[in-house]
């Protein structure tokens, strides 16, 4: 019987438990297939601190290049540094890392060469079904005697460092005091090298690599985990406040005041100095969940604001189609076009430290103007039917006078002070509610409407 691997191949990458899902013999597997969907004649590897990648990502090598392809190992890496490997070496790459997942989890990020996405449309479902047919027997010989690849290794972490630092310039910002947390992931690998040499007091949280995650879960989204990092802001009387994800390609900011700042407002001080820097015209992209403020934003500086489903391969595609300058999720994914389409949080990070140190006040004054509405954040509910629910919240305000409805991803209701979206999860049994008003008692009440429907 051939090995069934719908629990581990999602979406948009591979990602499960170590060794129980998936172990090295099955990571080999993955590196000839990938190569074999991808036609790849090279391809570049990276791994996260995660105790299990280092054994899986060289295992991924070598089923790559017994089918004569050349590997560049790069070892120790954030994601968006493996993408930097990828568009600057113009190579296929694959990236081990579980994200924030915990420490018996790891995965695999694939990219085509240039860091365009693989996702289960890309390529993904194809390498899949080929690891299925081979789990049994192990991968066919090459035709042809083809002779092995090579395996050689190669550090990128400072060409990474030089192209980020040569798209935002810091160097005639006023002097910042900056608390990072890397939660014990790859920030503590990129951000001493990328800071190298910038006007910033650095003041270091949790930056052993150490992928059991001894100090807490590396998901700067769950406010839980930025607790210490609040708390360090203001014992230290910082400028701000970054703290990264496990694989350190998302990033959240925390003001001086230790308050969170949310995505959606970082994703529009961005989008307005990317169009300065086009010289005020340009697409940017947004999901559907980001505030009413990011295209408000976009169209004050010019720009053209382009809304899409939730999702890396959804805002990778419409970058890629659109030409797009720049786009942001409220996840705190940021997406550059100098950057191949892909996410980095840290270039979004040098660009939030540039907006600051480049005037005299705080954060939280610099962010007010990009921050004009109350937002719920997501808020999760754990339901038996899916289906039922959303039809019950359809039903509910499908005939309400002056809303209207969408549902390019879940069901967006809107009206002129409110707006939420509800969406079903796609690997747990939940339904994700987003809402924002115009001021926060219009939230809560609209908040508790919806959720008194979804939890009936």
């Amino acid at each position: 019987m051939a090995a069934d691997l719908s629990n581990i191949v999602k979406a948009y990458d591979v990602r499960g438990v170590v060794p129980d899902e998936w172990d090295e013999s099955l990571a080999e597997l993955f590196g000839a297939a990938f190569v074999e969907v991808t036609g790849a004649t090279a391809i570049v590897v990276g791994h996260d601190m995660r105790p299990s990648s280092p054994a899986l990502s060289g295992a991924f090598a070598r089923g790559a290049a017994a089918r004569g392809v050349d590997v560049t190992l790069i070892g120790l890496c954030s994601t968006d540094q493996l993408y930097y490997a990828s568009g600057t070496l113009d190579l296929p790459g694959a990236m081990f890392t579980a994200s924030h997942n915990p420490a018996r989890y790891n995965g695999i990020k694939l990219c085509r060469a240039g860091a365009a996405p693989v996702g289960q449309d890309t390529g993904l479902a194809a390498v899949r079904e080929l690891v299925e047919q081979w789990s049994e027997q192990g991968a066919p010989a090459v035709a042809g005697g083809t002779a092995p690849g090579t395996i050689t290794e190669q550090d990128t972490l400072a060409g990474y460092a030089e192209h980020l630092k040569a798209l935002v310039d810091l160097r005639a910002i006023r002097p910042l005091k900056v608390v990072v947390d890397a939660g014990n992931g790859m920030g503590g690998h990129t951000v001493p090298t990328v800071f190298e040499g910038l006007p910033l007091e650095l003041v270091p949280m949790y930056f052993e690599l150490d992928g059991t995650f001894p100090n807490h879960e590396a998901n700067p989204l769950d406010p839980k985990n930025i607790v210490d990092l609040q708390a360090r802001v203001k014992a230290e009387g910082a400028d701000l406040g970054l703290a990264f994800d496990g694989d350190a390609d998302r990033c959240f900011v925390v003001d001086e005041r230790g308050e969170g700042v949310s995505p959606s407002a970082v994703t529009a001080l961005v989008a307005a100095r990317e169009l300065a820097r086009n010289g005020g015209t340009g697409t940017v992209i947004h999901n559907l969940i980001t505030s009413w403020s990011v295209p408000e934003v976009v169209r004050e500086h010019g720009g053209t604001p382009v809304r899409t489903r939730v999702g890396h391969s959804f805002i990778k595609e419409e970058m890629a189609r659109s030409g797009a300058i720049f786009g942001g999720e409220h996840s705190a994914h940021y997406y550059f076009k100098d950057f191949w389409n892909a996410d980095t949080g840290m270039l979004a990070a040098l660009h939030v430290l540039a907006a600051l140190g480049g005037q005299d006040g705080p954060l939280s004054e610099l962010v007010s103007s990009y921050d004009r509405y109350a937002g719920s954040g997501e808020i999760n509910s754990t339901v038996a039917d899916q289906a039922d629910r959303l039809a019950a919240v359809k039903a509910a305000y499908g005939s309400a006078e002056g809303i209207t409805l969408d549902e390019l991803d879940g069901l967006t209701a809107t009206s002129a002070d409110w707006w939420f979206n509800l969406r079903a999860s796609n690997t747990e049994p939940l339904l994700r509610l987003n809402v924002e008003a115009r001021d926060p008692l219009t939230l809560a009440k609209v908040r508790d409407e919806v959720l008194s429907l979804v939890r009936a």
